[in-house]
């Protein structure tokens, strides 16, 4: 299930805003997560049917950032990366570009 930040992100981003701090906040008392204030000017804070509509996307959102997270590591250091570059050049080969496939092909996004 995808958490309320990711929805009310998505909703955000649908209406042309973006996530600030100092205009939306979220709690939870313990009985579950809310928005708590909402102050965008021309935007009204979403319903929970609003919010709901975007379980589907936020899940695949978060998916992917786990994902996203995880081709970070394999990719290796730039410095790792500069130099299967610069072999790849030099020697005339393709180690960079299959690596890079393999990391996707590994962890393939949703």
């Amino acid at each position: 299930m995808a958490t309320l930040f990711t929805k009310t992100k998505l909703y955000l981003e649908a209406n042309s805003k973006t996530w600030d701090d100092t205009k939306v906040s979220l709690q939870n008392d313990g009985s579950g997560d809310y928005i708590k204030t909402f102050t965008y000017d021309g935007l009204d804070k979403p319903t929970d049917e609003q919010i709901a509509s975007y379980e589907t996307a936020g899940n695949a959102a978060e998916a992917n950032a786990v994902i996203d997270a995880t081709r970070r590591t394999q990719y290796l250091s730039w410095q790792q990366q500069m130099e299967m570059v610069y072999k790849d050049q030099k020697n005339g080969t393709t180690t960079f570009k299959n690596h890079c496939d393999k990391v996707r092909s590994d962890n393939p996004k949703e």
